[in-house]
């Protein structure tokens, strides 16, 4: 079921609608970037569902045209998980007009282009969008989109270091969505990063979030610490597995801060908030005129750090070092 928000009441969008085709001040039709500016825009919202990253990552969104200074309305859609959900909110957007789609998420960019070659498209959330086939390269992205991604270059690597230096054991218990692009990209990317150390990966994939608990469980006795990258299946039921971490003394390591706000261990990782901010900015030039989305590159987060949950360390049967408190900041 496609959960949707209108940001206006259905008169309004209406009355809008109305005024935008009898105006003198005529708006600029849908994908023709860079025409004419307006006195107000409708950016349609595509989720693939709901957690705190994404929510936050809109949110940014959501700063960033407001501080520059833009009347929008949002048409706020969430696929709840369903891949038909997600391209029939995408082709609902053409149908409507929108003058821009902000697509939160790879599967959400993937439906919305998918659907439109036309209407302009910025992404965040996306952890690999070349091989996603989203764009054909990061400093030349394509005809109607470009957008943010949420891999830090560093991300990746640096967990796998911290974990083969500090954990005892071996095995990197990871629970994640195979039929997820962005998922099989990081997966890749660990397995990339455990060469050359003792450290193996042992698979636990599912294909929805009501199989993430029972995931988590097969990993008890099989994983000395669970990894879990940010793979929005997992993420929108990361509760399950952090029970599952705390009860049976495992490390719980995540891919982003907001997981280790909810009670993952540790992460290196960034504010969605941030990279959404990144992607409104983007989305306020595209909507002014000032560029197109073909001539806005792709843009990594900023910034990187490593985020360690105190009570999830005790939790978790995790001993805090002193040596910690030069990187590290700390949840309580």
């Amino acid at each position: 079921m496609i959960k949707r928000k209108k940001g206006m009441a259905g008169a309004a969008l209406a009355m809008l609608l109305m005024a935008a085709g009898c105006s003198s001040n005529a708006d600029t039709t849908a994908g023709d970037e860079g025409e004419q500016k307006q006195d107000s825009y409708v950016v349609g919202v595509t989720q693939i569902v709901e957690h705190p990253s994404l929510d936050e990552a809109y949110k940014g969104f959501q700063a960033a045209l407001k501080d520059k200074g833009l009347d929008v309305e949002y048409d706020v859609q969430i696929a709840q998980g369903d891949m038909n959900n997600n391209q029939t909110i995408a082709q609902n957007f053409v149908g409507d007009g929108v003058d821009l789609i902000f697509a939160n998420s790879t599967p959400s960019a993937l439906g919305a282009l998918n659907a439109t070659k036309d209407i302009p498209i910025v992404f965040t959330s996306v952890t690999d969008p070349i091989g996603a086939g989203l764009v054909k390269s990061f400093e030349e992205p394509g005809a109607n989109i470009t957008g943010t991604t949420d891999t830090h270059p560093e991300a990746i690597p640096n967990t796998i270091k911290f974990i083969d230096k500090y954990e005892e054991g071996t095995k990197i218990g990871m629970i994640f969505n195979s039929g997820e692009q962005n998922s099989v990209a990081q997966i890749d990317m660990v397995k990339e990063a455990v060469k050359g150390t003792d450290l193996k990966v042992v698979e636990a994939p599912v294909s929805t979030s009501a199989e993430v608990k029972q995931a988590a469980e097969s990993l008890i006795g099989n994983a000395d610490v669970i990894y879990i990258i940010t793979d929005n299946t997992v993420v929108s039921a990361l509760e399950s597995v952090i029970k599952v971490a705390s009860d049976e003394d495992i490390p719980l390591y995540v891919g982003e801060l907001d997981s280790v706000k909810r009670g993952g261990f540790a992460a290196y990782g960034f504010n969605y908030y941030d990279i959404g901010y990144q992607t409104g900015e983007m989305a306020a030039s595209i909507l002014t005129g000032d560029k197109k989305s073909a001539d806005i590159p792709v843009q990594y987060p900023d910034k990187l750090k490593l985020l360690i949950n105190k009570k999830a360390a005790e939790d978790m049967g995790v001993k805090l070092l002193p040596e910690w408190d030069k990187e590290a900041e700390y949840a309580e």
